[in-house]
């Protein structure tokens, strides 16, 4: 059993999950016939059974995320407040400056390509849309926010309740961050890591959960299903592509005057495609701490930079929740404002700055941002289950996005600052002079 155990784990997890996805479908393929009658006679026994197992996979699978998501964003947050010392350079500020506003305008790139292809998205079978009533308008939706701001934060946790998570997590990791001494700031480090462990293992499960998932879905609709889920990888991808080719160019021009193309495509040769593979921007740290040294930046700014960037630089991360979140929010019937939009923008560059360093660590931050427009947790868990049968593909890009963009900040913030006092680009920097 160890053998077939350690067999599992070892193999690719997109492997995996693409066996998963394969396996449902051919199930309820399979069932179906015996499951919905065309003559609406009792399904067969055993095929009832045998699609009731099935189906439990994708129903645990997201009830263990939403179990273990609030505590572990309260704790990551929390965390990286309390222990992050960002340098007092001006390079490094920079850098930071280009993190928050790449990250924005990702979430406000989202709104626009979700406004531009409107898609509707398909729960899994057994979430509950009976007890949802869209707000009325910007008025409920600022009322929503700021009641759900300042519940008790043990009741937000409880509840998951992500606005109050994310507001009372700030104030921990400030206070902390001021009092907390050595030995409680490793402790909380010790805290996190043990939770994203056990998101790790939860992870691990996903193949067997996205098989329930995707099983219950194919069951209800058809092999339709997969037009809406299409549709959806293409906002997604899209929006990152736009980011790669389009909107992070314009910031390095605007801060360089230079081609930006070389040094873009530099990065997504060297990070963004081992970043596409390994689906961790931590794991991609080395790779891009190596392109740095090779473009010749100074150590003492990447050093920081890039780490930093691991962690709060999440592009992809902020695409996702937002147009998972507007998908949800136009299959409910709920109308987005302009005021609205913006604000749903801020919130998810916000949330995506404390997203988990795992595989799918986006999606958990989804229900923080569904709770804007009053979307219950049981709603946005099933968005949880959606994500998770489309990250087969948005969590590589996701993860692809957001690794290269440290190096391509970083390198971006070093030109803008050594044309400022007047020293020469790095030579390794292609296409600059």
């Amino acid at each position: 059993m160890k053998d077939i155990i350690n067999k599992y784990t070892e193999m690719n997890l997109v492997i995996r999950i693409v066996i998963g996805l394969i396996v449902g479908i051919a199930v309820a393929l399979a069932l179906r016939p015996f499951i919905i009658t065309a003559d609406g006679s009792e399904p067969a026994v055993i095929a009832g059974f045998m699609g009731g197992i099935v189906n439990a996979f994708g129903t645990l699978f997201v009830g263990a995320l939403k179990g273990i998501a609030p505590i572990l964003v309260f704790f990551l947050v929390a965390t990286s407040l309390a222990k992050t010392k960002v340098g007092q350079g001006a390079t490094l500020k920079r850098v930071l400056v280009l993190y928050i506003i790449g990250t924005v305008l990702a979430a406000l790139l989202a709104v626009g390509m979700s406004n531009l292809i409107v898609v509707d998205m398909v729960f899994p079978k057994d979430t509950d849309l009976s007890s949802f009533a869209p707000p009325s308008g910007l008025g409920q939706v600022i009322t929503n926010l700021l009641a759900n701001v300042v519940t008790n934060p043990l009741a937000s946790m409880a509840n998951a309740n992500y606005l109050g998570v994310l507001f009372w997590a700030v104030l921990t990791g400030i206070a902390l961050r001021a009092w907390a001494t050595e030995g409680l700031q490793k402790a909380l480090v010790s805290i996190s890591n043990a939770l994203t462990c056990m998101v790790r293992w939860i992870i691990q499960f996903a193949p067997f959960g996205i098989m329930g998932l995707i099983y219950a879905a194919v069951i209800e609709n058809g092999l339709n299903i997969f037009i809406d889920y299409g549709m959806l990888l293409i906002v997604l991808v899209g929006s990152m592509l736009a980011m790669f080719f389009i909107v992070n160019p314009l910031i390095v021009f605007l801060n360089t005057r230079q081609n930006p193309y070389p040094l873009v495509w530099k990065c997504i040769s060297r990070s963004a495609i081992t970043a596409f593979f390994t689906r961790s921007s931590a794991a991609n740290i080395p790779v891009n701490m190596e392109l740095c040294e090779e473009l010749g930046l100074e150590e003492d700014n990447y050093s920081i930079s890039i780490p930093l960037g691991a962690t709060i630089n999440m592009e992809g991360a902020a695409i996702t929740i937002t147009v998972m979140t507007l998908a949800a929010c136009h299959t409910l019937g709920i109308e987005v404002d302009f005021a609205s939009s913006i604000l749903l923008s801020i919130l998810a560059a916000v949330g995506a700055c404390g997203s988990s360093g795992v595989a799918g660590g986006s999606l958990l931050l989804i229900p923080m941002a569904c709770s804007l427009f009053g979307i219950p947790a049981d709603i946005s868990a099933g968005v949880i289950g959606v994500g998770f049968i489309v990250g087969v593909i948005q969590d590589s890009m996701e993860t692809a996005l957001n690794s290269s963009t440290d190096a391509l900040f970083t390198t971006t913030a070093e030109i803008a600052h050594n044309k400022k006092v007047g020293k020469p680009i790095p030579k390794g920097v292609p296409g600059m002079k």
